[in-house]
């Protein structure tokens, strides 16, 4: 079993019903990771889903709260939201840069998993933003510095390249179809586990002590429609990156 903290994979709606001369305005929290939460419940891991509006002040500060877990996973959620805690951002003060801490984390032993999305890598309009950050150094895969997206409507198969490493085994060769992914470059030292169109989908590394994985689509939708959702590879691929990152 793995202790995993999941940061990002949520988002709060403001919508404002008209009806007539009437208007009503609501809110809602969404929580886009509940089908992973489950797989990975099955799979044995134990996962704390930080919400992203909990990350800025929640998110560990020190190399010692980070350590009460063996893997961190990043999901949709962007390095603003990592650098600019309230003590920050509200007060003006000094605070620990969380993307160098995570840097460390990994060098010294840590598993860092990031999945793809409108808030991950670079992202939608380049809001993610993490080109050219200590994130993007330890990753397995470089980073394009504008909107890395790619929508497939029409849907995109992956296909596994590596069948032999442990993330991969046992999976069909053929996966799902997706409804989209990032225009990710594996490094040379990284190794590619699966593709899409010809561009990697699954990329993993070994970074000092530690481990790294990019996952270059979502692992909720929009870019993952129901049927990869309930594909009986989903949990044991996310359960085997997981157990990997682990070590």
């Amino acid at each position: 079993m793995a202790k995993v903290l999941l940061a990002g994979e949520s988002w709060v709606s403001a919508v404002i019903d008209h009806k007539g001369y009437d208007a009503f305005a609501h809110t809602q929290v969404h929580i886009g990771c509940a089908a992973l939460l489950k797989a990975l419940a099955a799979e044995g891991h134990e996962v704390t889903h930080l919400r992203s509006h909990d990350v800025a002040e929640f998110f560990p500060l020190t190399l010692e709260e980070l350590d009460a877990y063996d893997v961190v996973l990043l999901s949709d959620v962007g390095a603003n939201t990592l650098l600019l805690p309230p003590v920050v951002f509200e007060e003006g003060r000094r605070a620990p840069n969380r993307l160098k801490l995570l840097r460390e984390w990994v060098n010294r032993g840590g598993g860092l998993m990031m999945a793809g999305g409108y808030l991950s890598f670079q992202g939608f309009e380049a809001k993610a933003n993490y080109f050219d950050t200590p994130i993007e150094e330890i990753l397995p895969v470089t980073l394009l510095p504008y909107d890395d997206r790619v929508e497939a409507p029409e849907g995109a198969e992956g296909a596994v390249t590596d069948v032999e490493h442990p993330v991969t085994a046992g999976l069909d060769r053929e996966w799902p179809a997706i409804l989209g992914y990032q225009k990710l470059a594996a490094r040379d030292d990284a190794t590619v586990l699966a593709e899409v169109e010809g561009r990697p989908l699954l990329v993993v590394r070994e970074v000092g002590k530690g481990r790294t994985l990019a996952y270059a689509s979502d692992i909720s939708p929009h870019w993952a429609p129901q049927e990869f959702m309930d594909w009986a590879g989903y949990g044991k691929l996310f359960g085997q990156a997981v157990e990997w990152l682990a070590g």
